[in-house]
């Protein structure tokens, strides 16, 4: 239903349904094939900032289980029963997609369908293989700052799958590289560091 759809289009269907409250089952039913893209986009936002330590982590091992859950084709992300069925109360739906709107909306006017072949069920299984790669990197970053690189480049990777742009895609993953050269050059100086003591 939404796959030529623009985000914000999405979003405002999702803030018109019916009834006073939504499931969660029944967000991920308007989302459909942006559920994916939009997860990715909201557990990589909270690593673009400087934060202590369980939340990289955190966000890593969530990130890694929807990065497999991609690589295995399936269509939507897997959730427990007793979290599709929470609800969330309508008006708080409405007012989140409402902050939200404007941010997608600039996001659509320079973003549009670019380098379509990444987009492509193939590619998508491709970008799981590199998005859990990229979850890895945040569980091994330097604390508090060395996240960021990181945490910026899944959260491009994850708005360039949301407006099928593979020009934003392919700049997350070169911010992508750097971030994990960080993580592997700490994953170094502490193992090198072990060693010096032993």
């Amino acid at each position: 239903m939404f796959s030529n759809a623009r985000t914000s289009q999405v979003l405002s269907a999702l803030a018109s349904q019916p009834g006073e409250r939504l499931t969660v089952r029944d967000i991920m039913g308007v989302l459909q094939d942006r559920a994916f893209a939009l997860l990715i986009v909201l557990l990589a936002l909270p690593n673009c900032l400087p934060m202590p330590p369980p939340i990289p982590l955190v966000c890593g091992l969530l990130l890694a289980l929807v990065a497999v859950q991609i690589v295995f084709g399936r269509p939507t992300p897997w959730l427990p029963n007793t979290l599709l069925n929470r609800s969330i109360a309508a008006v708080d739906v409405e007012r989140a997609v409402g902050r939200a709107l404007p941010i997608f909306r600039r996001l659509e006017r320079f973003s549009r369908p670019r380098m379509t072949f990444l987009d492509t069920p193939f590619a998508m299984r491709l970008m799981g293989l590199v998005i859990l790669v990229m979850a890895f990197g945040l569980l091994f970053a330097p604390p508090f700052v060395g996240q960021i690189p990181m945490g910026l480049a899944v959260c491009l990777v994850g708005l360039g799958l949301v407006e099928r742009d593979g020009v934003v895609v392919v700049c997350g993953l070169v911010v992508g590289a750097f971030g994990l050269t960080l993580s592997l050059g700490f994953i170094y100086a502490v193992f090198s560091g072990l060693e010096t003591l032993f």
